[in-house]
């Protein structure tokens, strides 16, 4: 395929705005309002590049799910806007009309591309620039809401695909996932006018930098950690909320119910329209580049950049830290179902009764998710570690990693965790479930990478007995856990530093910003 050329001319209305920022920053349910990974990352683009502004649009469920901001906002971010796609909203005013037949035809088009991409791929790209342009006009609130024509679409696709027996829930179901589009599209025409898009993710977010792109006609660059659709997929198998009526002769144990599905199938949808709205998509590691492709985006447009994290300021910690490692494994994350807290638990009461001294932190917000929360100190409780697991909230791993052996991660998905690297940076070496780039963290890729040696051992998600193992491994073994400490030192000082990612994003953003033509800029892969 060809490579993908930023578009500059603008449409005079949008010409006509003086800019506010240089990049505008589309972020779903992190920076500033969460603590984690992708946050502190967001924090660390926005420092590292104090020549660019930036305006930040916050994508939000609700208000009431959210606190205080966790970050502060740098002194280069000149305008944030939050929005929150699921409070509650009046509903326009019902003025019956119906569709007209050119926006019926797109629709239905637009659903047909949906599930079979590469046979419907240039009808399906004609049918979104239609509908994107009409979501205020002939497509707006109102016709989703009230219009004949959306009733009797919905209730032949319930017909025609629905295994659910309950219209009702499917109704519903269409309706909810739906809402937030329009929310969007009101963002479109709200939110300031910048150079350039930069997405943290797919999903809503995703899809705004694909509406703002086609609308505006501003370059769109994608940044995933991890990839979006897998990591709803995870979160949706796992919810209680979604409705299954099926009686128990009607379920599969091995298939999912046909909401969950069609969440999944959404969410996919929104991901496959931001691969093809976005200049540039950016992975971390090689494997999310490959499932990137898998998923729809066009290989040309892919690259990867790992990483890279502030190596002086937590080298500065080694010399605070004991000759010997302490005997105490620290969870850095936050309290939720996907970093698997419980089997960090579980392997903590195999370990103690190996290593009576050990002690098991879990330093990390539990606001996110209070049930689960609750759930992870019960079962610290029941299993009579009330004394050796400590739930510390968030805390500055500046204050943390001096005082540990290990930092250990239970996920069951990740991307590149910074916490990882951030550690290393500090001198300790890590234990970690075999999920994204942590095998290549841990072990390094072929060749010089390979050669540094082990900065730890990675065991298998939920196997909380080798899990246990390898803790007590390392941290009973000095020679070992300070051959593994320099190899994580000399791994993060050689591959994920803030030189090496800012100067790869320094192109990007250079290409976006047309300051270089787009043939300059590399394929840029410091870690493939």
């Amino acid at each position: 395929m060809s490579p993908c050329w930023f578009s500059r001319a603008l449409p005079k209305s949008e010409g006509d705005r003086k800019p506010v920022a240089d990049v505008g920053l589309l972020l779903e349910g992190t920076f500033p309002y969460v603590a984690g990974g992708v946050s502190s990352w967001v924090n660390q683009i926005i420092s590292g590049f104090p020549d660019l502004t930036f305006a930040i649009c916050f994508l939000g469920s609700r208000r009431q799910d959210y606190g205080e901001r966790k970050f502060a906002l740098p002194a280069n971010v000149t305008h944030i806007s939050e929005y929150y796609l699921y409070d509650s909203r009046k509903p326009p005013v019902l003025t019956p009309r119906d569709t007209d037949a050119d926006i019926r035809a797109s629709v239905e088009t637009l659903h047909r591309y949906f599930r079979d991409p590469d046979a419907h791929q240039a009808e399906g790209a004609q049918a979104m620039e239609l509908l994107v342009g009409e979501l205020r006009g002939r497509l707006n609130h109102e016709q989703f809401l009230y219009a004949p024509a959306s009733w009797a679409y919905t209730t032949d696709q319930y017909q025609r695909h629905c295994t659910d027996p309950s219209f009702v829930d499917y109704f519903w179901t269409v309706r909810t996932m739906h809402a937030p589009i329009w929310t969007l599209a009101e963002v479109v025409e709200s939110f300031p006018a910048v150079r350039c898009y930069h997405s943290i993710s797919t999903g809503y977010a995703g899809f705004l930098g694909a509406l703002l792109k086609r609308r505006l006609n501003r370059p769109l660059i994608l940044s995933e950690h991890g990839i979006y659709t897998k990591e709803r997929k995870i979160d949706l198998f796992a919810a209680s909320w979604i409705a299954d009526n099926r009686d128990v002769l009607q379920r599969d144990a091995t298939e999912a119910g046909y909401f969950r599905q069609l969440w999944i199938r959404f969410f996919q949808a929104l991901g496959k329209i931001c691969y093809d709205s976005s200049d540039r998509i950016v992975a971390l590691y090689e494997a999310n580049r490959l499932r990137q492709v898998q998923d729809g985006a066009d290989p040309a447009r892919t690259c990867n950049i790992a990483n890279g994290v502030d190596v002086p300021r937590f080298a500065a910690l080694r010399a605070l830290r004991p000759a010997e490692p302490p005997p105490v494994m620290c969870l850095i994350g936050r309290v939720v179902p996907i970093k698997d807290i419980k089997a960090y638990i579980r392997a903590t009461r195999i370990a103690v009764d190996r290593m009576p001294q050990l002690e098991a932190w879990i330093a990390g917000p539990e606001d996110e998710s209070p049930e689960y929360a609750a759930e992870c100190h019960a079962l610290a409780d029941g299993l009579g570690l009330k004394d050796k697991v400590k739930f510390m909230g968030f805390q500055k791993l500046t204050d943390v990693l001096p005082k540990i052996g290990l930092v250990v991660l239970s996920s069951i998905s990740e991307a590149l965790p910074l916490v990882l690297l951030e550690g290393y940076a500090a001198g300790v070496p890590a234990v970690t479930t075999d999920v994204g780039s942590c095998r290549q963290l841990i072990y390094g890729l072929d060749g010089e990478d390979a050669a540094l040696g082990a900065s730890g051992e990675v065991v298998g998600i939920a196997d909380s007995q080798a899990m246990a193992e390898a803790v007590v491994g390392l941290l009973g073994d000095h020679e070992r856990w300070h051959a593994a400490a320099r190899a994580g030192m000399a791994r993060v000082e050689t591959y994920y530093t803030h030189p090496t990612m800012f100067g790869h994003y320094r192109a990007i953003y250079d290409e976006a910003l047309g300051r270089v033509p787009a043939q300059h800029v590399e394929n840029s892969s410091p870690v493939v």
